[in-house]
């Protein structure tokens, strides 16, 4: 049996994630289960598209909601230890400066789970955050990135 995966998440993705899930499970299902029904009432289900697709969103709602249980079955909640509060790890909030001139950008490592660069958090599977991981307050770091090659300095870790 193949090993399950870990998603490294906080508290609040875990609970983010456990919130979606009733979503899904008693409001989202019962949409679809309602536009499945009133589709059936237009006839001929091998022409009709409004079936179709109530068939098609009733399936990605289900592989949602196994994908979510698998997220939180196997969660593993990051904790912001005592450790370096300097070093960039899983959690924190990291401050870097590209160089030469850039500007200065803040992101907060968390796990692929509830990753969203628009919120400002980063999965801790991004070259970003692979190349920070580890590094200290001061530290010039070169990130390999898919678009070239970025130098950044680390300004701060909270």
């Amino acid at each position: 049996m193949a090993e399950e995966k870990s998603y490294y998440m906080t508290d609040e993705g875990k609970e983010k994630l456990e919130q979606e899930l009733h979503y899904l499970k008693t409001e989202k299902r019962q949409e679809v289960v309602e536009r499945i029904k009133i589709a059936r009432g237009f006839g001929d289900l091998s022409e009709n598209s409004e079936y179709d697709a109530a068939k098609d969103e009733q399936a990605f709602v289900e592989s949602r909601i196994a994908s979510v249980e698998n997220m939180i079955r196997n969660a593993v909640i990051i904790e912001n230890d005592a450790g370096n509060k300097n070093e960039v790890s899983l959690g924190k909030s990291v401050t870097f400066q590209e160089l030469p001139d850039g500007d200065e950008e803040t992101y907060k490592i968390v796990g692929s789970a509830e990753a969203d660069p628009f919120e400002g958090k980063i999965s801790n599977e991004s070259p970003m955050a692979k190349s920070l991981i580890g590094r200290e307050v001061g530290e010039e770091v070169t990130v390999a990135t898919p678009g070239g090659d970025i130098d950044v300095k680390i300004v701060k870790v909270e």
